[in-house]
């Protein structure tokens, strides 16, 4: 009896360490693609770490690697909607800090702002699509957005002004703190609620 219930809650060593190598060839893909959209999987290979047969033992094709980093930007926006505390604070506050955590995807963005992964790949997500939209609705409720723009709309400026953000950061050119700044600055202007004189 004991015996059994070590062997049970001991975790399978070999699905650990496939979830690693699984997660190091998408982890790769990001990086290759942030390079190259049309990367070959020999480069996706070489960032892993692992050889072409592996890779394709994962993913046998190529569009199943793209549906793979789909799913992955899918997790991880939801990840930067988790850190970001969308509920707390006003709408305003939230969304400045999502447009901070977006940031932080890095190359993932890359890939996202170039077209590597097909939209249709990453952005079909029902909940992320709904948690910004319902920030938004909120926003406009708490009167800290402005109610002149629709949703789309003001997502479609969240994500103009990150690309130059994250533009301006590939370039090396200026510091992050300073494109955080004005990242911050320029959302903040643009979709703040009015004030009353």
């Amino acid at each position: 009896m004991y015996r059994a219930n070590v062997a049970d809650s001991a975790p399978a060593p070999t699905s650990a360490a496939r979830a690693r190598t699984r997660q190091a060839i998408v982890d790769a893909a990001v990086r290759a693609l942030a390079e190259d959209p049309a990367a070959a999987l020999s480069r996706v290979a070489d960032l892993a770490d692992v050889g072409r047969t592996t890779l394709h033992r994962y993913f046998p094709d190529r569009e199943g690697l793209l549906d793979a980093v789909g799913a992955h930007a899918v997790r991880s926006i939801s990840a930067a909607h988790a850190r970001a505390r969308l509920e707390d604070g006003t709408a305003r506050e939230a969304l400045l800090r999502v447009a901070q955590e977006y940031l932080e995807l890095g190359d993932l963005l890359t890939v996202l702002f170039t077209g590597s992964v097909p939209e249709e790949r990453w952005s079909g997500d029902e909940a992320n699509q709904t948690a910004l939209v319902a920030l938004y609705t909120r926003g406009t409720q708490d009167g800290s957005l402005d109610s002149r723009m629709d949703a789309g709309w003001m997502l479609g400026v969240v994500w103009s002004v990150l690309y130059l953000a994250w533009s301006t950061l590939s370039t090396g050119t200026e510091d992050r703190h300073t494109v955080v700044t004005r990242l911050l600055l320029t959302l903040d202007k643009a979709v703040a609620a009015p004030t009353v004189a």
